[in-house]
């Protein structure tokens, strides 16, 4: 074939026997000889209604690093598509932008090979695989929804080389602005979620119920958390991230209102709890925008600063309600507060452009359908579909099937799980501390929780040079997912040092610097904590990411709306020092846990998740790629 030969779209193979001298590679000419007969003259003139487009060949492919083996799973991929045949189109720019599905079988590629066939290798894996597979090897083998073959007309749409659509080539400092504003629509968020507890006083007396009721207000919102990207999440995949936000935050904005102007607190209970439902789309989704503009070599940093928003924002609302319980005392004001810092979340969310690779590559394919007049341009999600059950099973049922059955991940889910709900039991056992015992205000209250914005902000100062570390790391060798754990094993001891600092200085005769410093140790250990073991996550579970994600955050949200409501009574019964001490034992024994794993996590994945979902072979998972490709 020639160097000049291309693809042509949704062309019969019978053109092959027309111009064998540039038939396009995509096509098998016995399959074009078995279809000669009696179709020309139907063939040519649907050729001719058709724009001659040139697609991808299967050395253009090979050219940029394709082969048999399918490239591991990217978090940009949509988690919707099972066994895919084709993940590096949301990522790889070709010269055409067009992909046709039997150029990829000719380099071995097929839905039914996928599973058994190609094993998810490390790049040391040897690729000595031959680059032609049968043509009926998906024939041979049963099919089912996840497996069933794509039609070999189709073509798959990447970006072009260099394409200004693709969010990769942004200027950088565009990319970094958008994730400050997106940092921002979580800091809303959080923000949102715990302004009420700087004010629980004045909402007790004029509601006229006790502060546990009062702090339902913060725990219900947070409880919204853990439902609402079991709905967002999914739907960003399928309609893209700028919706979601511009329809999530534009209720998240609305709702503040019933709870501005509520006649009683019943009112405010349920419109909270569908904030943190309509709120939630921010925690679920702003991680997933971050990732979609930078590439996998530089997207730690970016995820790493963005790590401190979840934890850094809850701290704000305690300050900024306490001044404004103390100062003016009106509850409503609270509300309207955060109605206008919702509204303008809500803008912005709703002008940064979309991000979302596979969404982006919907809308060219539709473009392209249109100008071609070919129905078969489309973007592997397209192609596959996605029916009710199994959006039920990836967004509902996965998660929950991981929180009963994946101990490795419900080991890190608890301990993400417990220093989110830490961070929550600080605004209330500072209230205890710092009112009862040395008799601050509000406003007060809120301005000692400042040492942990200090400490996060230590903490963001630290991970680039643990991503730093990690980059030069992957050029020695194959990383693996325990070397993640570097930052949880730096940040794990300092929330026991900050509860052992917290319980030992809760005396009247100790400057109030002595508890308010415990903040400082807190913050700094919990944004390394949630943001290595968050990368241990995604790169242990990789192959469902998505819903790795979803269970955790639906745990930390439980524990995080769960907290609340017994902190305050823990610190009467047991006393200031017993109250933080009981839970610095906890945290305490959880230290070893990064640890243990950075040691023997490969073991332990290997004897406790059901298959090996990563994207790094185990050792024996190896030996048998090799041998196996050894015979081939």
């Amino acid at each position: 074939m020639s160097s000049h030969s291309s693809s042509v779209s949704s062309i019969s193979s019978i053109d092959n026997r027309i111009d064998a001298e540039n038939a396009p590679q995509v096509y098998d000419p016995e399959d074009a000889q078995s279809q000669i007969s009696g179709n020309l003259s139907s063939t040519l003139s649907r050729a001719e209604s058709l724009r001659m487009v040139k697609t991808e060949t299967s050395k253009s492919l090979k050219d940029r690093g394709l082969s048999r083996a399918v490239s591991i799973a990217d978090p940009v991929r949509p988690s919707t598509v099972e066994n895919p045949i084709f993940p590096e189109e949301y990522t790889l720019e070709t010269e055409t932008g067009l992909v046709p599905v039997q150029t990829l079988r000719e380099i071995g590629r097929s839905r039914a090979a996928t599973k058994s066939q190609i094993s998810r290798t490390s790049s040391k894996t040897p690729t000595k695989i031959p680059t032609q597979v049968p043509t009926d090897v998906e024939s041979l083998q049963p099919h089912d929804e996840s497996t069933k073959p794509f039609d070999p007309e189709i073509q798959f749409v990447t970006f072009t080389l260099n394409d200004p659509e693709n969010p990769h080539n942004w200027k950088p400092i565009l990319r970094w602005t958008f994730t400050i504003f997106l940092s921002l629509m979580v800091v809303c968020v959080a923000f949102g979620s715990s302004i009420v507890t700087g004010s629980l006083g004045p909402m007790s007396e004029k509601y006229h119920v006790s502060t546990e009721v009062s702090i339902l207000s913060c725990s219900l919102m947070v409880l919204g958390f853990s439902v609402g990207p079991l709905l967002w999440s999914p739907l960003s995949e399928q309609i893209g991230r700028r919706p979601v936000y511009f329809i999530s935050f534009g209720l998240y904005f609305i709702f503040n209102i019933p709870c501005a102007v509520a006649p009683n607190i019943g009112t405010i209970l349920v419109c909270r709890f569908l904030c943190g439902v309509f709120a939630a789309s921010g925690l679920a989704n702003v991680g997933g925008s971050i990732s979609d503009m930078f590439p996998t070599e530089t997207r730690g940093k970016a995820i790493a600063y963005f790590a401190a928003a979840p934890y850094g924002g809850p701290v704000i609302g305690p300050l900024v309600g306490g001044f404004i319980s103390r100062y003016d005392g009106r509850i409503s004001l609270i509300f309207w507060v955060n109605f206008a810092f919702a509204g303008l979340m809500w803008l912005v969310g709703s002008l940064i452009p979309e991000t979302y690779a596979p969404v982006i590559l919907k809308k060219k394919a539709k473009r392209l359908r249109k100008e071609t007049g070919n129905e078969k341009i489309m973007t592997e999600q397209e192609a596959a579909g996605l029916s009710l059950k199994e959006l039920v099973q990836t967004c509902l049922y996965r998660p929950l099937k991981f929180a009963i059955t994946e101990p490795v991940l419900d080991l890190m889910c608890f301990y993400v799980c417990l220093i989110y709900s830490l961070l929550y039991a600080f605004f209330f056992a500072y209230p205890v501390v710092f009112g009862e015992l040395y008799n601050y205000g509000d406003d007060l209250v809120g301005l000692v929780l400042i040492p942990i914005i200090i400490g996060a902000f230590l903490a963001l100062l630290t991970t680039p040079v643990i991503e730093n570390a990690y980059v030069k790391m992957c050029h020695r060798r194959d990383p693996t997912p325990e070397d993640r754990l570097v930052g949880a094993m730096i940040g794990s001891p300092f929330p026991a040092i900050a509860l052992w600092i917290l319980g030992a200085t809760s005396e009247k005769h100790v400057i109030w610097v002595g508890p308010a410093s415990s903040g400082l140790a807190f913050g700094y250990g919990m944004v390394l904590i949630y943001y290595s073991l968050n990368n241990y996550i995604i790169d242990t579970y990789a192959k469902y990411a998505a819903s790795a994600l979803a269970t955790k955050v639906f745990l930390r949200s439980a524990g995080g709306a769960a907290f609340p409501l017994f902190t305050m009574q823990m610190y009467h019964k047991l006393g200031l020092h017993w109250a933080s001490w009981l839970l610095a034992f906890i945290t305490t024994a959880m230290v070893a846990l990064p640890f243990a794993f950075y040691k023997w996590g490969a073991q332990l994945r290997k004897k406790f998740c059901k298959e090996n979902y990563s994207a790094f072979p185990w050792d024996d998972e190896e030996e048998n790629t090799d041998s196996s490709i050894e015979k081939n």
